[in-house]
């Protein structure tokens, strides 16, 4: 585990590095750091555009990236736990469908928050995202007083496909803004600055926090929620409580970044393999592992093509449907 920490930590300062200009050793963005945080004394020979390009540029899109990628793989975790389905997610019970709608409404007919109107389209797009998941499982308890794992899916498949259809309307009867919308559902991490990092950063930490508390309820019910059950599970509050954190997880990410798929599916998954199943390891290690492939995903956007910037959901799907496959086939007897 802390040879995995260290290998992230040296991916991180790899894509503070690399760019259009290249900030040369590590030591150097280290000095920028301490001089931004701590005040101390910059080399000399460090110039004032790489302080300003490091500090300004790379470095929160970076952490950005590194948490947007932490937040989703632990929300990923928690689904294909929960729901006991490899192929579960916040996307399959439409936090992505709902936060697209909230962003739509933002992007075509300018609905504003009265303060704080800059962060309207990610606000709006968490409110939506997160209140699809809430009528969802409300939905599921009214049809199923047990909210049993295939009742949750189909309702969530049924949300899903329905707000859609709504923002597909909307997006059919508003031309000159539906370039605007497929940008943001590409995902990105670009013009991003200190202000996003700040607000993320609380959310994907105490999210994390409190799935990692749930660790031992998160093994139980991988073994069926019968068996969860007698062995003391409260398995309806449990069951809402992890669904609404990991949803609240995958929704504050794509609110700020767009909808990156992907992620959260492989990310889990390599974890288990590499790691175990226990959930004290799975947790932690898919934030550290989400967050750094993400790093990369976001490194490769922005310098494979010089002249422009890939979408960073369609990096992560390129990259990760190989490895995936990679990871799960090759050698495998």
């Amino acid at each position: 585990m802390i040879s995995a920490v260290g290998a992230s930590v040296l991916i991180l300062l790899l894509c503070v590095a690399l760019g259009s200009v290249y900030i040369p050793p590590p030591s150097d963005i280290i000095s920028i750091i301490g001089h931004k945080v701590f005040h101390f004394e910059l080399s000399e020979h460090i110039k004032p555009a790489s302080v300003s390009i490091v500090w300004n540029i790379r470095l929160p899109r970076t952490l950005l990236a590194f948490l947007a990628g932490g937040a989703l793989s632990v929300s990923g975790a928690v689904m294909q736990s929960v729901m006991r389905n490899p192929l579960a997610s916040s996307y399959t019970l439409g936090v992505s469908s709902g936060a697209s709608l909230g962003a739509s409404l933002v992007i075509f007919y300018g609905a504003a928050l009265p303060i704080a109107a800059n962060f309207s389209l990610p606000v709006m797009g968490f409110i939506f995202g997160l209140g699809t998941i809430v009528l969802a499982l409300a939905l599921s308890q009214k049809l199923d007083v047990q909210m049993q794992n295939y009742t949750i899916i189909l309702v969530g498949m049924v949300f899903s496909l329905f707000v859609s259809a709504i923002t597909t309307l909307m997006s059919a009867l508003s031309h000159e803004h539906i370039q605007r919308l497929v940008l943001w559902q590409m995902g990105s991490f670009a013009m991003k600055d200190w202000s996003v990092v700040w607000i993320l950063t609380p959310i994907a930490v105490i999210g994390t926090l409190y799935v990692m508390h749930y660790h031992r309820e998160l093994d139980m019910m991988t073994f069926g929620e019968d068996q969860a059950m007698t062995m003391g599970v409260n398995l309806k509050t449990v069951k809402r409580l992890l669904l609404l954190t990991a949803a609240a997880l995958t929704g504050s990410a794509i609110a700020f970044c767009g909808v990156i798929g992907f992620v959260d599916l492989v990310v889990p998954h390599v974890v288990r393999k590499l790691f175990g199943a226990p959930h004290r390891y799975v947790i932690p290690m898919s934030a550290v592992f989400g967050g750094a492939f993400m790093g990369i995903c976001d490194l490769l956007a922005r310098t494979v093509a010089p002249s422009s910037e890939l979408p960073v959901g369609a990096v992560t799907a390129i990259i990760g449907a190989p490895f995936f496959a990679y990871i799960f086939f090759v050698g495998r007897k």
